[in-house]
């Protein structure tokens, strides 16, 4: 096996499924943005969750918005609902694994919340139960998904918007959603700082 080889196979499948991406995801991406940002300016806030690779994406996109992405601005409201471990437990061991983020959104969700719901196959019971608990608490949902979607993509409400990565391979749906997320954060910034460009 030739390393280098392979190694560069990797990059190129990586270019070439984020490249055919943008056409499919970009107007969504935008109206993601939009909803966001009009969250946020209405003292809204953004719950994030995720599993595995999903839950280290929720965590990254709260970051970002609570500290900085690329432009100074102030905080903006955002919590990953997958970094606190005692409750996490709590739940799961109480109720059951399925109800670890769905516990929190009803909780600390408010009405024009926004719900980032991440799941690459769009079948994560927990997630699917977020998404749940967030239309119960009449808020909006931007789920980020791929191979087509799963039962999220079959879900979401007409006012929720569904980011989904067309692609079958794990690997290349979590690198074209990290793309997204700073895709968001830049949106967002723009937005909030009136840049132009």
């Amino acid at each position: 096996m030739d390393l280098i080889d392979r190694i560069s196979r990797q990059f190129e499948d990586s270019a070439q499924t984020k490249l055919a991406a943008v056409e499919w995801m970009a107007a969504p991406i935008a109206q993601a943005v939009e909803m966001m940002t009009a969250s946020l300016m209405n003292n809204g806030k953004i719950l994030a969750c995720g599993n595995g690779g999903s839950a280290a994406d929720a965590q990254h996109f709260a970051a970002e918005l609570l500290n900085r992405f690329e432009m100074e601005r102030p905080p903006l409201a955002a919590v990953a609902l997958t970094t606190d471990t005692s409750t996490l437990t709590s739940i799961a061991n109480d109720y059951d694994f399925v109800q670890v983020f769905s516990k929190q959104v009803r909780a600390l969700g408010q009405p024009g919340d926004v719900l980032l719901a991440i799941s690459t196959s769009g079948n994560s019971p927990n997630v699917i139960d977020a998404i749940q608990a967030a239309h119960e608490r009449e808020m909006h949902v931007v789920a980020l998904t791929g191979k087509g979607g799963g039962r999220i993509g079959e879900m979401l409400s007409p006012t929720d918007v569904h980011l989904c990565v067309p692609a079958d391979r794990t690997a290349r749906i979590q690198e074209v959603h990290l793309l997204t997320l700073h895709c968001l954060c830049d949106g967002i910034d723009c937005l909030l700082l009136g840049v132009e460009e």
